[in-house]
């Protein structure tokens, strides 16, 4: 794997964690070309993130900032070594937790206003067996609070799988298919 375009471009990324299932350098070359000028100064959140590609993606063309979850540790250690061997580490904060817990867990601030507080984007890129129930709860700790009107929400499926009922809020802006991997693009609205 490695980083497709910006200022880290053609940079090679740390071996995959075992039972970690990246997406494709193909597929996020699809994806952030759909995302287009959006990741520009964006805060961006990546949930599950794995090896940190769509984060570290996204910082490498130019978002101000991106927070990275996931609850393994052999991923954030490969997050950080990723983001280290990037230059992208001072735009950067790992957060080992699960991803419910996380965005279940109050927010720093009690200011919903609070840029700090909001993303214009979210990866959330969960593995393809999750329950159907886990999706749902996904999906609606994404709604609202981390979020507001123009920002973009990512989810990957597999593109036989179970795909989430979302907020009637949120737009799909684009479907994206590369093999077996469904990208969904939602604006809301």
């Amino acid at each position: 794997m490695r980083v497709v375009a910006g200022s880290a471009g053609g940079r090679r990324l740390a071996p995959v964690p075992a039972g970690t299932r990246p997406v494709s350098d193909r597929a996020r070359e699809g994806l952030f070309s759909s995302l287009g000028p959006a990741i520009a100064e964006a805060g961006v959140l990546d949930l599950f993130a794995g090896t940190g590609a769509l984060g570290i993606e996204a910082l490498s063309r130019g978002a101000a900032r991106a927070v990275f979850v996931d609850s393994g540790p052999a991923a954030v250690r490969t997050i950080l070594q990723n983001l280290d061997r990037t230059g992208l580490s001072g735009r950067a904060s790992v957060v080992r937790r699960d991803v419910l817990r996380f965005l279940r867990a109050p927010r720093s601030g009690e200011n919903p206003d609070d840029p700090a507080e909001r993303y214009d984007v979210i990866f959330a890129d969960p593995p393809y067996d999750v329950a159907p129930e886990t999706l749902d709860a996904l999906v609606t700790g994404m709604t609202g609070r981390l979020a507001g009107p123009g920002s973009t929400t990512v989810l990957t499926r597999p593109a036989k799988g179970y795909t989430p009922v979302v907020p009637v809020n949120w737009q799909v802006a684009r479907r994206l298919r590369y093999g077996d991997t469904l990208i969904l693009l939602y604006r809301e609205v």
